[in-house]
């Protein structure tokens, strides 16, 4: 079994760093064989080409806007488009960002290569609102790392390698 848990985020803009931290906070605490723990932070390009090599499984984690309470961690399977079915045009729109920041763009990206893993989630938490530079992780955020960190353990788990809280 392979499986890439991949934390995706800018440090430098507060929540939105969520995944990163969760990363980070996985990696030093040590993953099974078989479980690769990435730093993606922007990098999304990062992430299709670490797919190259086949995956059984993909768990990202990021923050996200939602609506719902800061702090509020969310288990999703994300619905990743067909570039296939859509029109040349709207292909040329969604693929125009090289960078692939976010995690839907690089899904799609990877799952028009054909490298997306047949198990794909998004552990994701809702973030505090903030455009600002160089803000702060929210308080309501940094209580959501261990959560979503024992979110990413138990994906792990059902995918059939064992990784303890």
């Amino acid at each position: 079994m392979n499986v890439i848990v991949a934390g995706v985020g800018n440090l430098l803009r507060g929540d939105d760093g969520f995944g990163v931290l969760v990363a980070q906070r996985l990696a030093a605490s040590g993953s099974p064989s078989g479980v690769r723990v990435l730093d993606i932070g922007i990098g999304g390009i990062h992430l299709v080409q670490e797919l190259l090599t086949p995956v059984d499984v993909l768990i990202v984690v990021d923050a996200v806007e939602l609506g719902r309470e800061p702090g509020t961690v969310l288990v999703i399977r994300p619905q990743v488009a067909d570039l296939a079915a859509m029109p040349q045009t709207q292909r040329h729109d969604e693929l125009a960002d090289m960078h692939y920041v976010t995690p839907e763009r690089a899904f799609l990206l990877a799952r028009g290569l054909g490298v997306l893993p047949p198990v794909t989630w998004l552990v994701a938490c809702q973030a505090t609102p903030s455009d600002r530079p160089g803000a702060e992780v929210s308080a309501p955020v940094l209580a959501a790392l261990d959560v979503a960190a024992a979110q990413v353990r138990r994906l792990v788990r059902e995918a059939g390698v064992s990784w303890e809280d």
